[in-house]
């Protein structure tokens, strides 16, 4: 399903990824990608992605995250920057949250402070 703008965008499920942190795989330390990223390890620093992430059900963040387009399957512990959210119903965000879109299936979890602006203001500026 589409949620993230036009219809010719392509769903970031869909999209081409450039970095991969498996199943297993532990990352201590800040990461920082200029394109698409899944993560279905563990991540303990700051996430920042230039397009888009995709957090897999095994998948744990314990940091900040920024990013324009965000998917969680899995567990984040910290804030989250970006311009649209979608919670599936294995995801589960403990922090607080700034986005212009948010789609939270059933079963899906958060627990902070929620900040929500429109499309035509500037995140970071307004």
């Amino acid at each position: 399903m589409a949620i993230f703008g036009k219809k010719d965008k392509v769903a970031l499920d869909l999209q081409a990824i450039s970095t991969l942190i498996g199943d297993g795989g532990i990352l201590d330390g800040n990461l920082k990608a200029p394109a698409f990223v899944r993560i279905d390890g563990q991540v303990n620093g700051d996430v920042n992605i230039a397009e888009g992430l995709i957090l897999g059900e095994k998948g744990v963040i314990t940091g900040n995250i920024q990013t324009k387009e965000i998917v969680v399957y899995g567990t984040v512990k910290g804030d989250i920057q970006t311009d649209s959210l979608e919670i599936k119903a294995t995801g589960k965000i403990t922090g607080e949250i700034n986005t212009q879109t948010l789609l939270v299936e059933t079963g899906g979890v958060y627990n902070g402070k929620l900040t929500m602006q429109s499309a035509d203001k500037k995140l970071l500026g307004a």
